[in-house]
């Protein structure tokens, strides 16, 4: 492939990145999105434009409508999951259900692979909406209203460094249909997650070490567990990602 045939393929790679992680309907060339694979991943938090904008959005809304910061928080919380499907809250669920509720790597690949949600899934859920929602409000009060999409951005670039990272745990899932991103397209990634930060004076130093600190520890923890990374645990980073950069920008304003 030539300098210009790979140039104008990589800037498909946002509408891919959009038509992969959310449910918004998008045209994509599905042949040309295979033959990208991983190396479309530096576009990831692109994609969470979609969700953190919508969510952003709501507060600014609300906040022009004197709309009450919980009211405003619980109505961002619900668009962006819409929008996505709530693809990244299920693979948190499952994650937690497989890493916490098997006794060796076959069987936590097993239980992840499982639809229904056990304990460890719902309260892992639990705790992640209640610190989203309260987060939010909180910056919703501020008037802090960019930093949904901050965290969006951000986690998601956490989702392509975990992805490149770790080998796939099984075949045949998600993240293995879709290939390990390389050092440029996690690099790409990383950029754009800490440029997203830089629009969060106060708080854009901690978000961007915070978010790095969680995907080095879900990587081990992943490795130790099943030995490899899969697109539920790539859904795990990103909420768990967008959880603590939303708390830590909260408590920066």
């Amino acid at each position: 492939m030539g300098i210009g045939e790979g140039i104008a393929a990589a800037a498909r790679d946002p509408l891919n990145a959009v038509g992969l992680l959310t449910r918004v309907p998008v045209p994509v060339d599905a042949a040309q999105a295979a033959a990208r694979g991983g190396r479309g991943a530096w576009a990831w938090p692109l994609a969470g434009l979609v969700p953190g904008g919508a969510a952003a959005a709501i507060l600014a809304a609300g906040g022009a409508g004197d709309v009450p910061p919980g009211v405003a928080a619980a109505l961002a919380l619900g668009a962006a999951c819409a929008l996505t499907g709530a693809l990244h809250e299920d693979g948190l669920a499952d994650t937690a259900d497989g890493f916490w509720g098997g006794a060796d790597a076959a069987r936590r690949l097993e239980i992840m692979r499982d639809s229904r949600i056990g304990t460890y899934g719902a309260c892992a859920l639990i705790v992640a909406f209640l610190l989203r929602w309260s987060a939010l409000a909180a910056l919703a009060a501020a008037g802090a209203w960019a930093a949904p999409l901050v965290a969006a951005i951000a986690s998601r670039a956490g989702m392509a460094a975990l992805a490149g990272l770790l080998p796939h745990a099984r075949p045949g899932g998600l993240s293995a249909s879709v290939g390990r991103p390389g050092r440029n397209a996690m690099l790409g990634a990383a950029v754009i997650g800490v440029a997203a930060c830089g629009l969060a004076p106060g708080g854009a130093l901690a978000a961007a070490i915070i978010v790095a600190v969680l995907i080095l520890g879900l990587a081990a923890l992943s490795r130790a567990r099943i030995g490899g990374q899969t697109g539920d645990v790539l859904g795990a980073a990103q909420v768990t990602g967008e959880c603590a950069v939303l708390v830590v920008l909260a408590a920066a304003a």
